[in-house]
């Protein structure tokens, strides 16, 4: 069952290098952060960063970045992941 973070079950729609267990283990952010040769699924489904210039204000790695929660980047303090809120 996927819980609200799509945790519980593979969102690859093709073929994936990453074992099914940890596939229904991780975020749903994380597995569509993944490139699809490694893991895929499909176009258009990768989750965006809120930091500003598509991520580079930021210190985290971009598949962090896609994977957090929007909640818990704009949590971050902006010298460390800037989303340009105050």
């Amino acid at each position: 069952m996927e819980n609200l973070q799509g945790q519980g079950v593979s969102h690859a729609v093709g073929g994936s290098k990453v074992p099914k267990a940890a596939q229904e283990k991780v975020p749903q952010g994380l597995e569509e952060s993944l490139p699809n040769k490694v893991h895929d699924t499909g176009p258009g489904t990768g989750r965006q960063t809120h930091a500003l210039n598509e991520g580079e204000d930021s210190m985290l790695p971009k598949g962090l970045q896609k994977a957090a929660p929007e909640k818990l980047e704009r949590a971050l303090p902006n010298k460390i992941h800037n989303t340009g809120d105050e």
